[in-house]
């Protein structure tokens, strides 16, 4: 006895100890702090953060393309083979001097050049790099927009399914309730053994449909987790204070308007299609020769017959590609023909936002009308079950009547829900759609 005292004592300590760290772990989240943490965490965006310095790395290579070259090369050769050296000079040679013997070979060479002039190479690289790099911040914002559209879904998604478990459960206490009412009523042979049945058949899709509930909502927190970096099994308790739909919302000229101005997509478009402009002139630079300020020194030793020391040189180099007189010709072309397939996708990602403008916006407006609808429909659905129900205590309906109408007002109640939600989510995509949703 003493030992069931120890071990039961034992089993409640660990049971409170394990129902605290689940207790602890539940996390009542709101949807600010659900934005925060998953931009902050969004592998999408750091990936983004990536590109950016990348296209400032390559903002700094094109300018440094300005700075001098300079190189330093040295060798030394071993001659195993006796060279022949004729030295030839205006001086008559017969005078039988003795050549020397020369083995082996020094020398270095310090070389630099500044370059002055190279028809535009370095300016517009310069240019089109930079555009490149405002394309592709600009790309890092519209994505991190879409990160917010996502996180906002996935809350909906979250909140859609505690209130789907909240209402269930009601529903599954007040069938209970009624069956272990109606199995009173049975034992004492006043309700027919049939329509207990249903009863209970109608409790048993009611678990069934709260199975469903509890297995959506898991997996709503579990994408929820992953999205802001939290432990999978951590468990949300939905806020719903941020969930507030607007008074009003704008015309769809003004959403519009707003989408030209704001859209980081538009932007981002915009600059590659100057980057490539400048690449048109980039190519014709190619035509132009490049001229540089050289210098340099040299050193060289070859032992027993040659010394040269403080070598130093200084001048101006001209280099041109001839080939560059029917080869860049094409280049030009191949620049243009990019720009006009920029301005084709210029004109299509504006149709496009127009169109989803005008679709988030119709949503929306079916969405108020939807819930006025099911608003209507929770009080009639409410109503008819009232009805219903004093009709059967009155034996004017039948149980079967009774129990549709308490389905009626599970389901109208979650229709109504439901559609708050999704119409929270869709102006949340007329913003987006527009480039301005902003938390």
């Amino acid at each position: 006895m003493k030992y069931n005292r120890i071990t039961t004592a034992v089993l409640t300590a660990l049971g409170f100890l394990f129902s605290g760290t689940l207790q602890a772990q539940a996390k009542t989240l709101t949807l600010k702090e659900a934005i925060d943490l998953s931009i902050k965490n969004s592998k999408q965006l750091k990936a983004n953060a990536t590109r950016i310095l990348e296209a400032t790395a390559a903002v700094k290579e094109a300018d440094e393309r300005r700075l001098p070259d300079a190189g330093v090369s040295a060798s030394y050769l071993y001659l195993p083979v006796r060279p022949t050296i004729d030295l030839k000079s205006g001086s008559d040679s017969s005078g039988g001097g003795k050549t020397p013997h020369v083995n082996q070979v020094a020398f270095g060479m310090l070389t630099a050049s500044l370059p002055l002039y190279t028809g535009g190479k370095l300016k517009y690289g310069i240019e089109s790099a930079k555009y490149l790099e405002q394309a592709v911040k600009l790309d890092a914002e519209h994505d991190s927009n879409l990160v917010l559209l996502n996180v906002i879904n996935a809350c909906i998604n979250l909140y859609k399914a505690h209130q789907a478990i909240t209402l269930v459960e009601q529903n599954l206490k007040q069938s209970q309730s009624r069956v272990k009412d109606l199995a009173n009523l049975e034992k004492n042979g006043l309700l027919a053994r049939n329509d207990l049945l249903k009863a209970e058949l109608q409790s048993s899709n009611i678990e069934l449909a709260l199975a469903d509930a509890e297995s959506n909502y898991k997996l709503a927190s579990v994408n929820m987790n992953i999205m802001m970096g939290l432990p999978e099994q951590t468990e949300l308790v939905p806020d719903k204070s941020g969930l507030a739909l607007p008074e009003s919302i704008k015309t769809l000229d003004e959403y519009e308007s707003a989408a030209l101005q704001n859209r980081k997509d538009i932007a981002a478009l915009s600059f590659r299609k100057k980057a490539a402009t400048t690449n048109i002139e980039l190519a014709r630079s190619d035509y132009y020769p490049s001229i540089a300020l050289t210098g340099g020194y040299v050193a060289a030793d070859i032992p027993k017959f040659l010394t040269v020391t403080n070598a130093v040189n200084i001048g101006i180099g001209v280099k041109y590609s001839i080939s560059s007189l029917w080869k860049t010709k094409t280049k030009i072309e191949e620049a243009k023909l990019k720009v006009q397939e920029l301005s084709a996708n210029e004109e299509m990602l504006n149709d496009n936002i127009r169109l989803d403008i005008n679709r988030a916006y119709q949503n929306y407006l079916v969405g108020l009308k939807k819930i006025q609808v099911y608003e209507k429909a929770v009080e009639q659905a409410a109503e008819n079950y009232r009805i219903t129900n004093n009709k059967y205590n009155n034996a004017l309906a039948t149980l079967t009547e009774v129990l549709d109408a308490d389905v009626a007002v599970l389901q109208t109640n979650l229709s109504v829900t439901n559609a708050k939600a999704d119409l929270f989510l869709t102006y949340n995509r007329l913003l987006q759609a527009a480039g301005i949703l902003k938390y």
